[in-house]
């Protein structure tokens, strides 16, 4: 059975993660609030920044970046 949010990147009902596929209470949150397609919309961007911005998912400050920059992308920094 497919659980149905209210996604606030689309502002619209639509289809849940299946999962949390982010840790901690950002995850939370994200699994709660963010549909299946925006999460793959942020996938996409995701891999354009890291690249465009030559980051290492190895380095903390770099996955600090992305993280900030997710916030930014699915949540217009609520």
């Amino acid at each position: 059975m497919n659980r149905i949010i209210f996604c606030q990147f689309l502002q619209k009902k639509s289809e849940g993660q299946d999962f949390q596929s982010y840790p901690g209470k950002l995850g939370e949150k994200i699994y709660k609030n963010i549909s299946k397609d925006a999460w793959k919309k942020w996938i996409s961007y995701q891999t354009m920044f890291i690249n465009e911005n030559k980051l290492n998912m190895f380095n903390f400050k770099d996955r600090k970046k992305i993280e900030e920059e997710m916030k930014l992308f699915l949540f217009k920094q609520q």
